[in-house]
């Protein structure tokens, strides 16, 4: 039998602020778990056009707080996701005040962070778009 993806797992602090800068980035929730008796609440989000459970986010957000887990332990990456057109994604999101740590300088890629973190790699679908402002000499911002 094949291995087959099924998700990613975030931790998160805040579950609406999280679900809200997602749904900036254009994914819905698909399907919501709580669990009185395990004290969480598992929130699975994906793109509008992927909502068979192969292309997940899955947020986790423990109702008694994750401040005891050792912040090292988690060894995470990005999540990555393509878009239609960058310089309006990253526009957007900068509208809502999300920092766009490294600017689609290059018509291709761009990273910003989640509110719990999480670095967020933006592609544009297809090839890449010719340089354009003020994103072409726009400087990083903190880490990515």
């Amino acid at each position: 039998m094949p291995i087959r993806y099924l998700h990613t797992m975030l931790r998160v602090k805040d579950l609406d602020a999280t679900i809200a800068f997602f749904e900036l980035l254009g994914l819905k929730e698909r399907q919501r778990k709580e669990s009185e008796g395990g004290r969480f609440t598992l929130v699975f989000l994906c793109p509008p056009d992927q909502d068979d459970g192969t292309a997940d986010v899955e947020l986790t957000y423990n109702w008694d707080g994750d401040d005891g887990l050792p912040s090292d332990s988690r060894h995470f990456g990005h999540l990555a996701y393509t878009v239609e057109n960058i310089y309006d994604m990253c526009q957007k999101l900068k509208d809502a005040g999300v920092t766009i740590n490294r600017p689609p300088r290059d018509g291709h890629m761009a990273f910003v962070r989640s509110p719990d973190n999480v670095s967020v790699e933006l592609l544009q679908q297809g090839g890449s778009l010719p340089p354009a402002e003020p994103w072409s000499s726009m400087e990083n911002t903190g880490h990515w």
